[in-house]
């Protein structure tokens, strides 16, 4: 498989279950760096794709990453050592209950492009699926982790399937984070939502919503998309 080659960085995936896609992308771009996050963290960073955007876009001292599986584990770190940050990008080889035992670091900024299929998927590929699987790391375990790591005045940005919007806002304030920014996103104008991108933090205050359409037809990407990652995508 070839890799995936952006602006400033380029992704090898071939020994990764989950390739580069739409919903990395999306965070890694919609992820807010206006308080200047210093120690910035990714869960399961899988091949590396939102740590390394968010290294071109930041000068965050250190970002640390998390994936469990092997080989997107091996793939992430030949991404991160090739790229132009190499030294502020580090992955650790656990699962993300391991790793909420074993650090007591604090991050300014923590991200995630979860696991949301709860129902179970089967497809040929068993890494996929695990990666695919919310199983593997379940929604009240990522919200409890984050609110053990984040900074008093940090941020925590996720993306998640939309159905699933209110039931990860519920656990999401049983640890005391709350959504302060909410963006729906579509893949035009006709189909229903389909994601939602949303930063969370310990203070609450009403959160600011809005829509993300991607394409006004068929490779006939929207104004808003095209600003949203044009520092990453060759094309756009």
């Amino acid at each position: 498989m070839k890799p995936f080659i952006f602006k400033e960085f380029t992704i090898h995936q071939d020994q990764c279950a989950m390739k580069v896609g739409t919903d990395g992308v999306l965070l890694g771009a919609w992820a807010s760096l206006d308080k200047q996050p210093e120690f910035i963290l990714d869960i399961g960073t899988g091949t590396g794709l939102i740590a390394l955007q968010l290294a071109q876009r930041s000068s965050a001292e250190v970002i640390d990453a998390i994936e469990l599986d092997d080989n997107a584990y091996e793939q992430c770190v030949v991404n991160f050592e090739a790229s132009p940050w190499g030294d502020r990008l580090f992955c650790y080889h656990a699962g993300f209950d391991e790793f909420v035992d074993e650090m007591d670091d604090k991050y300014d900024l923590i991200v995630s492009n979860p696991p949301f299929y709860a129902e179970d998927v089967a497809s040929a590929d068993p890494s996929r699926d695990k990666a695919r699987q919310s199983s593997s790391l379940p929604f009240d375990e990522l919200v409890q982790g984050v609110s053990q790591f984040l900074t008093k005045n940090g941020i925590f940005a996720v993306i998640l399937p939309y159905k699933e919007e209110g039931r990860f806002t519920e656990l999401a304030q049983k640890v005391g984070l709350f959504p302060n920014r909410i963006t729906r996103v579509k893949g035009n104008l006709e189909t229903n939502f389909k994601r939602s991108l949303m930063e969370f933090s310990f203070h609450k205050n009403e959160p600011i919503i809005d829509t993300l359409v991607i394409e006004k037809g068929r490779h006939q990407y929207t104004k808003e998309y095209v600003e949203l990652t044009q520092a990453f995508y060759l094309k756009m």
